[in-house]
C-alpha cells in the first residue's frame, strides 16, 4: 500500500481548534493543498485523522493493521521542497525547525536550510484566484515574506508565476545553484542531516518504504549517505525515486542506492502513445535493451496522481484500451507494477475540480470524489456491489494480471497508491 498525502501540509481546512495553526490562503494551492507542500514533517495530514488530536497514533494503528495482513507501507517523502510556511509543532524535542538558524542577509550558505533574495519582498501571483474573491479571508495578497525565499522549482525570483511551485520553498542541500551549482558538501550540509533524521523518524513508524518526490532534484550524494543510514534502522526498507533523466537512472541507482526508480519517461511514455494508436511496439526492446542489468530495479504504471487517467478523454476515453498495455507493464520484466486507486475500476477523474480544473487527473489540490472508485466501496462494505457488470470485469482483469505476474515473474512488488 503506497499513501500519498500522508505528512502534513498546508491546506485551507481551518484545524485551529486542534492547535494547528492556520494556513494562508495566498500561497495554498487549492483548498485541499498540494500533499507536496509539507508543513511539518514529523505530523501527519490531519485531513486523514478520524480523531485528529489522535492522528499519529492512529497512523501507527494503520501501519499495525496494514502489517497484519501481510501488506506493507509506503509513504511518500518529499526532500526538495517545503511549504511557505513551514513549521513544525510535532518535531521531537531537541529537533531543531529548517530554517531556524539561517542566515537570511546571504542568497546561499551551505549551512543554511533555504535560499534567499536578501533586500526582496515575497510576492503571491497576482493573478491567483482559483478559489474565488471569498474563498478565505487569508486570501488578501498580504502574505509576508521577507527576504523572499527561492520556489522549489528552482525559481530565484520574489514574483514566481501561477503554474510555478510558488506554495513551496527549495531546500539547500550544500549545492550553490547560482554558482554553476557548485557543491558544498563538507562538513555534512545541516539540510542532509535534519533530512536523515526525519526519514529515521518514520523508519522508527515502522513504514516499509519512501516513495522520495523528485528524488533527482537533490544531489545523488546526499541520498548515498543518508539511505545506508536509514536501512540501519531497518535493512528491508526501500526507496522509489521519483525521476525522469534515464541518463541518471544508474547513477541514482548506485550511487544513490536506491532500490526503484520510476519507469515513466521511456515505458510509461511508450505505453501511452500505444494505447492511442501513435506508436508501435517495435519500440520496446530497444527501451528494455537499454535498461539491461536493472529491469528490475524500474517501478512500472498506466496511471498516478500527475498522469492523466486512463478512462478520461484527455488519455483514452476507454479504459479496456489499456488492458494490453497492462500486460505488457505487469509482465515485461521482474520490477515492480504500480495501480493508482480506481485505476481497476476505470475511474475517468472527471469534472472541474479545482485549481487544476478538468484537466484528465483526479486533483490533489482540491476536496472532491472518485466516483467510480466509491461504488467499489460501496458504503463501506468494499464489495463493489455498485459497480456495473463491465467494471467488475474491468476489475477481475487486473486481479488476474496481477496474480499471474506474481506466479511466473517472482520476486515482483505489486504496489496500490492511494
Amino acid at each position: 500500500m503506497f499513501g500519498t498525502g500522508v505528512i502534513e501540509h498546508a491546506t485551507l481546512t481551518d484545524y485551529t481548534a486542534d492547535g494547528i495553526p492556520l494556513d494562508d490562503a495566498d500561497v495554498v494551492k487549492g483548498r485541499a493543498g498540494s500533499p507536496y507542500a509539507i508543513k511539518d514533517y514529523y505530523d501527519i495530514n490531519p485531513d486523514l485523522a478520524t480523531d485528529v488530536k489522535d492522528r499519529l497514533a492512529e497512523f501507527d494503528q494503520l501501519v499495525e493493521r496494514t502489517h497484519s495482513e501481510g501488506m506493507k507501507v509506503i509513504i511518500d517523502f518529499v526532500p526538495n521542497h517545503v511549504a511557505r510556511a513551514y513549521k513544525s509543532d510535532a518535531k521531537p524535542a531537541g529537533v531543531k525547525d529548517l530554517g531556524e538558524d539561517d542566515d537570511t542577509s546571504v542568497s546561499f550558505k551551505a549551512s543554511n536550510n533555504f535560499y534567499y533574495l536578501p533586500g526582496q519582498q515575497f510576492q503571491p501571483p497576482p493573478n491567483y484566484s482559483a478559489l474565488g474573491p471569498n474563498a478565505a479571508p487569508t486570501k488578501d495578497k498580504k502574505y509576508s515574506e521577507n527576504p523572499a525565499k527561492v520556489t522549489g522549482n528552482d525559481q530565484f525570483t520574489a514574483t514566481p508565476g501561477i503554474n510555478e511551485w510558488f506554495e513551496t520553498i527549495k531546500l539547500n542541500y550544500g549545492v550553490d545553484i547560482q554558482d554553476n551549482r557548485k557543491t558544498h558538501f563538507d562538513p555534512v550540509p545541516s539540510t542532509w542531516v535534519k533530512m536523515k533524521d526525519i526519514l529515521v523518524y518514520w523508519a522508527n513508524k515502522n513504514v516499509d518504504g519512501f516513495r522520495c518526490d523528485m528524488a533527482e532534484m537533490v544531489p545523488v550524494e546526499f541520498w548515498h549517505w543518508a539511505i545506508p543510514q536509514v536501512k540501519t534502522v531497518n535493512p528491508e526498507i526501500i526507496f522509489i525515486a521519483e525521476i525522469y533523466n534515464p541518463s541518471q537512472y544508474r547513477n541514482y541507482l548506485e550511487t544513490g542506492r536506491f532500490d526503484f526508480l520510476y519507469d515513466k519517461v521511456q515505458l510509461y511514455d511508450t505505453l501511452r502513445l500505444l494505447i492511442n494508436n501513435q506508436s508501435s511496439t517495435a519500440h520496446l526492446p530497444g527501451i528494455q535493451k537499454s535498461l539491461d542489468g536493472i529491469n528490475h530495479n524500474m517501478l512500472h504504471f498506466l496511471e498516478n496522481h500527475d498522469e492523466q487517467r486512463i478512462a478520461s478523454p484527455q488519455f483514452s476515453g476507454d479504459y479496456w484500451k489499456a488492458a494490453p498495455a497492462m500486460v505488457i507493464s505487469a509482465m515485461i520484466d521482474k520490477g515492480p507494477v504500480m495501480i493508482y486507486f480506481g485505476q481497476e475500476v476505470g475511474e475517468p477523474g472527471a469534472g472541474k475540480e479545482g485549481f487544476n480544473g478538468e484537466d484528465g487527473r483526479t486533483t490533489i489540490f482540491d476536496y472532491w470524489g472518485v466516483p467510480e472508485h466509491q461504488k467499489w466501496v460501496n458504503g463501506g462494505k468494499y464489495d463493489g456491489g455498485a459497480l456495473s457488470d463491465d467494471q467488475k470485469a474491468l476489475r477481475l482483469f487486473y486481479s488476474d494480471v496481477l496474480k499471474f505476474a506474481s506466479r511466473t515473474k517472482l520476486p515482483r512488488m505489486g504496489i496500490i497508491v492511494t
